[in-house]
């Protein structure tokens, strides 16, 4: 299966490049897998298709000021540095721009010296791992010199940091925003569980490969990034509960749909626990565990395109970005919604 088999051309005016005033109200395509049907609606109507005894699944991971501005020692240039992912205490694996200035043993400060860092190695997609030394705590350091690290396409200014992060996150180390999940407020996920529905949270914090256009031809050469999960174990009790009870679990954003695939076994059973997945989920992969999907509009091209074609079939996802297209809807990470059941 060839790359290019998950392009699609999207007119630029319909890259949204601020979130609604209210979260809920963003519009809302339903496509139904089976009966291969599509309906229209806002995102508050998601209620309506979902039962008592089902169960949904969320990303509680929370977006790091993970852009920082520095330079080297004794020089003017500002260096820009985006962490990705921590691999150790206090070493990160970042993008550096422009990169020809860091090479291996180069230094950085940030904020006048509050904050350094050594760059330890080049890796062989060319980020930069770099340690960084610092007095304090990291996280408020990061609050006090980082920026929100909005994706490339959203070119105007985000006036409130915390319309990138959902209303429920709490565990830092994303570098980008689980986006499915920035529909959701309070008051929805109170009347989600008026109904009967039960909430579950595991963390994946996600990486920005997750983002990133696949640059091989052949799909099956594509080399998948790897990123941090965990699951509690009374979230897996519950998961593994509503399955064995008839109920269905519907996964918010392909993060948590990739965190859920990579625990459960071939019988679709969960454990708590924790650690990197790798999983690359494209057509031809057979679900374990999930049965419905909300998610927003993707990247052509993208490992979440993929992702999504896997789950409803690609030739109904085509279709189903093409309805949206002709329909106007907003795309990408401030866009609107679609759920796949």
């Amino acid at each position: 299966m060839k790359t290019n088999d998950f392009n699609y051309e999207l007119p630029e005016e319909l890259i949204a490049q601020h979130p609604l005033e209210e979260r809920t109200s963003s519009r809302l395509l339903v496509l139904d897998k089976t009966y291969k049907k599509i309906n229209h609606g806002k995102f508050v109507d998601i209620l309506e298709h979902m039962n008592p005894g089902d169960g949904i699944v969320l990303n509680d991971s929370r977006v790091l000021p993970a852009r920082l501005f520095g330079n080297r020692p004794g020089k003017e240039e500002s260096l820009e540095v985006l962490l990705l992912k921590r691999t150790e205490k206090n070493i990160w694996e970042c993008l550096v721009r422009p990169g020809k200035k860091m090479k291996a043993g180069g230094k950085i400060e940030f904020g006048e010296g509050i904050l350094k860092g050594t760059v330890l190695k080049i890796g062989e997609d060319g980020t930069r791992f770099i340690d960084f030394t610092f007095k304090g705590i990291f996280e408020e350091i990061l609050d006090k010199l980082g920026e929100m690290p909005l994706p490339p396409y959203i070119t105007e200014k985000l006036e409130d940091g915390e319309r990138y992060q959902t209303v429920y996150s709490k565990n830092p180390g994303s570098a980008a925003a689980p986006t499915a999940g920035l529909h959701f407020d309070n008051e929805l996920l109170g009347r989600i569980q008026e109904k009967g529905i039960e909430i579950v949270y595991l963390t994946l914090h996600v990486g920005l490969g997750t983002f990133r256009p696949v640059k091989v031809e052949d799909i099956n050469d594509h080399i998948m990034h790897s990123e941090y999960y965990q699951l509690s174990e009374e979230a897996a009790e519950t998961i593994n509960r509503i399955k064995q009870t008839g109920g269905k679990i519907i996964s918010v954003g392909t993060t948590s749909t990739r965190t859920l695939e990579t625990i459960a076994d071939e019988n679709g059973i969960v454990s708590g626990g924790s650690g990197w997945t790798d999983i690359f989920i494209y057509p031809g992969y057979r679900f374990k565990l999930v049965d419905g999907l909300i998610t927003n509009f993707h990247l052509p091209e993208s490992t979440l395109m993929m992702l999504v074609s896997a789950f409803a079939s690609k030739d109904l996802i085509m279709e189903a970005y093409q309805e949206a297209i002709n329909n106007r809807y907003r795309f990408f990470s401030f866009g609107d919604s679609m759920f796949i059941k």
